[in-house]
Formats: C-alpha cells, structure tokens, sequence
C-alpha cells in the first residue's frame, strides 16, 4: 500500500517540498558526489543543517562552499571521515560530537562496489568494512547525539545487490572461501538492510527510527570498478554508452533517502525496507526484476546476530563507548 505522494520518477527535492527541518543536524556520508549531493541539497533546502563526511576532505569542502553560496536555507559543512578505518570514525564523532548537542537525520549513504579484494586498515574485507562496518560504528558512536535529539531518523543505503547473498555469518571476510566481488557487495547490503532492523528493535521505543533504502539503480561513480563491457552485459547502458531508460538520475535516486529521512507518516515504523519512495515488498527469492526485499535482509533474528558479530569485531577499538 502506497503511504506518500511520491514514486519512481520523483526527486529529492519534491520529498522536501513544504517540510521545514530548520535547527535540525543532519550528516550524510559520502554527500560529495551522486545520490549523496543530492541528498544534502534536498536537506538543506529544507533548513537543516549539514554535515558533509568523506574521505576526500577537499572535495566535501569545496561542495560545501559551493552548496552554501547557493543561499540554501541550511547550512553545509564538511569533515573528514573515512569509514574504511574506525579511528577515522572515532576522530569524526568525537569532532561532531565536541559541536553538536544532537543529531536528528544520519544518512549512511557512501559504499563502494564490487572492488578487486583488498582489506581496510583495520584488516576487514573492504566491501564489507567499508559500507558495513563503518557505518556500524559511525552510527554505534552517534547513537547518545541520536537520542538527544526530540525524534531522529538513521537511513542505511541498501541496493537490490542484497539479493546476490546474505550475510555468511561463519566466513564474512572470506578467509575460506574464494573471494566474489558480487557477493561481497551483496554481503554488505544485506548488513545493510539488517543494520536497519536492528537499530529499530533496539532503539525505536527511544524515538530512533531506522530505515534501509534501495534507490534504485543509478549511474554514478559507485561503477568505477567495473569494466564497460560488464556493464553493458548488465543491461545498465548500450555500446553507445546510452543509459537504460528505467535507470533513474541521481535527482530522482535521492529521493526515498530523502523521504526516509524527513517523512512524518514513517515515525515509529522503522526497521523496514524502502524503494521508491513506498515500504518494499518481502519476497522469499529473487524475482526475475529486481523489486523488493528477500526476506533474510529484514529478518529480526539475522539483525540480532549482525549486531552482535559487528560488535565483537569493533570492540576492542571502541571498549570505552560500549562499557
């Protein structure tokens, strides 16, 4: 059942339309290019203020200048964060923490995708280190901001990539299988969407709501590691580099995020998957058209065990926050 006005075609800045978020905090990681930029331009037409975090520190910078001389109602700052080492993560939320008494909009928005095999700093497998981990942590640590604030949504970017696999609970850096780029991404988005879940069982009775999100697919950087031939055999453009047409552009890409964030009619119904802007359908298999949400990335006890496993692999990093 449809819940907003809003659907495929719809952009970020139609969600925001007549919503006012001003003296409300909001970060989005990797909000320097593609759905990310999008996401912050939406958020601060709206009045928010914006908290830019990516790895590139020069390039938040200057598309926060850039963003601001626009006259935007919010204003949007930048901070180095790289979510593929958790003392960048501790370092970030110790800054935003040191300036900021609450946090009402986490967008967990960066990842990468279907890269060649490489580990993080701290030794994780980068695909799920990166999208998974460092957000985990990064949401782990933002959670007394989250709570202070008089209601607060946390946003986790999944992607129908979840449906390639769920998370292998006893090889998740796969140390003991041969290593898949496809199915580690789909590793991650699947801890993604879980992520989500279990946010809301933990800490929706506390005015956290949290949602994962497919935005549908969109060409941007995230396909850097891919050869131009694979993404033709995909489907995703032809030998002219034309896009398909059902691909959406990074306005319209923007959009659930965006409505995950700021719509009044989800508070208090978090935990779930969205996908145009609408709660997605749970299916038990892949269909033929990616659409919907398998059932093991909204599945409550798998949220739980993510949750657990994540810790484990963070705590010793972190043991202060979590005592």
């Amino acid at each position: 059942m449809a819940t907003s006005n809003f659907g495929y075609r719809s952009t970020a800045l139609d969600v925001v339309s007549g919503i006012n978020l001003s003296n409300k905090n909001a970060i989005v990681t990797g909000g320097y290019s593609g759905i990310g930029i999008e996401t912050v331009v939406a958020l601060a037409t709206a009045g928010a203020n914006v908290t830019i975090a990516g790895r590139d520190l020069s390039r938040a910078e200057r598309t926060a200048d850039e963003l601001n001389s626009k006259g935007l109602l919010g204003v949007v700052d930048a901070m180095s964060l790289d979510l593929g080492s958790l003392q960048s993560v501790k370092g970030f939320v110790e800054s935003y923490c040191a300036s900021h008494a609450s946090l009402e909009i986490l967008v967990n928005n960066a990842g990468v995708m279907a890269c060649p095999f490489e580990t993080t700093t701290d030794g994780f497998e980068l695909q799920f280190g990166t999208n998974h981990i460092g957000h985990y942590a990064l949401s782990r640590l933002l959670l007394p901001l989250l709570l202070n604030a008089e209601s607060a949504r946390v946003v986790c970017l999944s992607s129908t990539g979840h449906m390639i696999s769920p998370v292998i609970f006893d090889d998740i850096n796969f140390s003991q299988r041969k290593y898949d780029a496809w199915s580690s991404y789909g590793q991650a988005k699947t801890a993604n969407s879980l992520t989500a879940v279990a946010l809301q069982q933990l800490y929706g009775s506390k005015g956290v709501d949290a949602f994962a999100v497919h935005p549908g697919g969109i060409m941007t950087s995230l396909q850097r590691h891919m050869e131009q031939k694979d993404i033709e055999a995909r489907g995703w453009v032809d030998a002219e580099g034309n896009i398909n047409e059902r691909f959406k552009t990074v306005e319209q890409g923007a959009s659930t995020s965006t409505w995950a964030a700021t719509a009044s009619e989800l508070t208090a119904k978090g935990g779930v998957y969205l996908e145009d802007c609408d709660f997605a359908e749970v299916v038990v298999s892949r269909p033929d058209y990616p659409k919907g949400v398998i059932a093991y990335a909204v599945d409550s006890e798998a949220a739980r065990q993510l949750w657990q496993i994540s810790e484990s692999m963070i705590l010793d990093k972190f043991s202060d926050y979590f005592a």
